[in-house]
This record gives C-alpha cells, sequence and structure tokens, in this order.
C-alpha cells in the first residue's frame, strides 16, 4: 500500500487517462470556456468523446489512511480498466474547508492522495468544506469561495464555480453526457445562516435554482447527471432529504429545501443524482415515484458511517461498512456502475457490483420556471 509519509514523495503509477483533445468545454451560467492556463496551470481537458469511463467518489479529504488506502484502489482500477474523468462529492477538506485558496491542506487532501489519476475532478462544496468554528456545520459558506479559486491553481480540480455543468463531449448535437454540479450546503447546514446571501431562500439559493432549472430545459444529453454533497434518498443515518438526521422541522438541518430543489426541479429530469454525505455505498432503485431519476450514494471514500434504523428505500444494493468508490461507464446506450469495496489494511479493490441502466428518461424541454 502507499501510504503518505514524510515530505512529498508518493509511488505514481500511470494511469490511462484517455482524456479527449480541447474540443471539450466547461459549460458555467450558460457560457462555454475551453479548458486554458490559468495562474501558470493548464488544466487537464474534459474528454470530447462518446464513451467514458467516471471515477466517483465523496467524502473523501481527511488525508488520512483511509483516503489513501481508497486512492490507491482506484488508481490500480483506474490504470487497468481507463479513466477519463473524476467526480468529487463533496467534503473535500475536512475538518472545516480550507482557510485560502493556496492552503497546503490542497496538496496534502487533495494532489497527493489523488496522484497519477490525472483526470480533471468535477469537485462540489459539502458542509465540512464551508464551516466555521463548528467543524461540518456548513454555517460559513464563503469559505466554498477558497475551493472555486483553487480551480485556477490546479490541472485536475475543476470547480470554475460553486454550480455549474460540464458536457461530453462539447459542440454534439445531442452530447452522451452532462454532469449538473450544485452546492446543496446552504439549504441543509447544521445551523441557521447568518449571512443573507446564502439564507435558504437567500439570492444564491434562487440564482442556483434558476440556472439548473434553465440548463436541464435546454440540455439535449443522452444521459443527465445531477451532483451534489446531500442526498435526496439515502438508507444511511442521514437519512432523506426532509428528515436529516430524523428532524423534520426548520428550514436548515431537516434539508426540507433540498427535497424541494430535487422534486421539483431534479425528479423526472436527470437519470442520476449522484451524492455523498453519508459514508456509505448505495445504488437505489430507479424509484416510480421519483419518475425515475435514480439516487446513487458514494461517500466512502475516507469513512464508513452505517445504516440507518429503519431504512425507507428500496435498492440494487448497499454496503455500509466498508471504504469503497464507483466507476460508471458511460455510452449512448447504457450507464454501468460498477461498485468496488476497499481493504483498508491493503488497499485491494474487489468489485462488489454491477448495476447497468438502459433506459432513457422522455425528453421534455420545459420553459424554465422563470419564464413559465
Amino acid at each position: 500500500m502507499t501510504t503518505h509519509g514524510a515530505g512529498d514523495s508518493v509511488s505514481r503509477r500511470t494511469v490511462l487517462a484517455g482524456a479527449g483533445g480541447a474540443g471539450a468545454a466547461v459549460v458555467l451560467g450558460g457560457a462555454a470556456a475551453q479548458p486554458a492556463r490559468a495562474d501558470g496551470v493548464t488544466k487537464l481537458p474534459i474528454p470530447g468523446k462518446t464513451e467514458l469511463t467516471v471515477l466517483l467518489t465523496g467524502d473523501a479529504g481527511t488525508g488520512e489512511d483511509g483516503q489513501w488506502a481508497v486512492a490507491d484502489a482506484a488508481r490500480t482500477v483506474c490504470a487497468r480498466q481507463g479513466v477519463d474523468l473524476a467526480i468529487g462529492l463533496g467534503d473535500n477538506i475536512y475538518e472545516n474547508g480550507p482557510e485560502s485558496d493556496t492552503d497546503d491542506e490542497f496538496r496534502t487532501k487533495f494532489e497527493r492522495p489523488n496522484t497519477g489519476i490525472d483526470v480533471p475532478w468535477l469537485m462540489v462544496l459539502g458542509n465540512h468544506d464551508t464551516s466555521g468554528i463548528i467543524p461540518g456545520s456548513g454555517g460559513r459558506p464563503s469559505r466554498g469561495d477558497h475551493e472555486v479559486a483553487y480551480h485556477r491553481h490546479s490541472a485536475r480540480w475543476y470547480m470554475p464555480d460553486r454550480y455549474y455543468s460540464v458536457t461530453v463531449p462539447h459542440g454534439a448535437a445531442e452530447p452522451v453526457a452532462e454532469f449538473f454540479a450544485l452546492d446543496t450546503t446552504p439549504l441543509s447546514s447544521y445551523v441557521l445562516q447568518t449571512d443573507p446571501e446564502y439564507y435558504w431562500d437567500g439570492p444564491f439559493a434562487r440564482r442556483q435554482r434558476a440556472w439548473l432549472d434553465a440548463s436541464l430545459a435546454a440540455s439535449r444529453a443522452r444521459w443527465k447527471f445531477v451532483f451534489a454533497h446531500h442526498p435526496l434518498r439515502n438508507n444511511g443515518t442521514h437519512r432523506n432529504a426532509g428528515e436529516y438526521e430524523g428532524i423534520t422541522c426548520g428550514d436548515y438541518l431537516s434539508g426540507k429545501h433540498v427535497k424541494k430543489l430535487y422534486e421539483e426541479v431534479v425528479v423526472g429530469r436527470a437519470e442520476f443524482l449522484l451524492s455523498g454525505h453519508d459514508h456509505t455505498l448505495q445504488i437505489l432503485d430507479t424509484a416510480d415515484g421519483h419518475r425515475g431519476t435514480q439516487q446513487i450514494v458514494c461517500g466512502a471514500a475516507a469513512k464508513t458511517k452505517g445504516r440507518a434504523p429503519e431504512p425507507t428505500n428500496k435498492a440494487f444494493w448497499e454496503a455500509y461498512d466498508t471504504l469503497g468508490f464507483m466507476l460508471l461507464t458511460i455510452n449512448a446506450h447504457q450507464v454501468v456502475v460498477d461498485a468496488y469495496t476497499v481493504d483498508p489494511a491493503t488497499a485491494a479493490p474487489t468489485h462488489a457490483y454491477r448495476h447497468t441502466r438502459t433506459d432513457r428518461l422522455p425528453a421534455v424541454h420545459r420553459a424554465p420556471a422563470a419564464t413559465r
């Protein structure tokens, strides 16, 4: 197992990146931006291909042995199978987020553990990335700006804004995939928000919702993936949105506004909702009650958590007491989800489950809410 010892000596393994040319684009607020140099760093290009493999991890950023074990296991699998993109589902920098966009924690908790997985990492913010005095509270959203700013300093880290979308490949009449990144922490923090910008009904929440609604309406992608830190459906101990931590009242801790956002804007319009937050691995069903939007929880990249006493969601596969990650293999015909568990002592990956989805949601290009 590769360990994180003193200094910067990290065993580097070859990764079959397979990233395409610079024809792909990051789409931010509806505007396309080509991969470019920033602060002397050349960004790794978003793949320009119609079949791709995406590494999925969440809640990784501890810098401790569990993160390194999962990263080593993922490196092994990606070197064998190839990888084109990676997605980080929040809680990227434990416990409270970085102090600045040059904080050394970016190196110790992202760059070094993921050495060799040299593809663009599409990142979103979690509650531990935006905290103040109370670790994990999510009560200081402005701290997330440091992670957005780090986009300029790293070849791999992709977070051009707190919410954004990426199409693969760019320029196609119907891209094979579009990924929509959200910041859900201002809607579900463990403490009341004190900055009016980030109130649950404040300017940020309104802008993000309007952008997501319009972007999903405009998308012609074959598969649509919305990804954010907080899940809609979840059999782990954090429970479902609207009843997080067993709380059903209040505007923040319960996550009722996350539930509202997902159910009113995402459900029935995106095939997949990808989330972390719960330190578990779950491939839930396509849920007739949620009009075919399938929830995947992948938050076991450094810690494990356990199962809710009375889980309420049907699942194809679940793992609650093991580290792990997933791979998504995407083409025009199907999305294959491969789940891997990881032995923390040896960093050995074990292929645990394969789920294949071929059914696409009906194309519904409705007018966004702001114009209806």
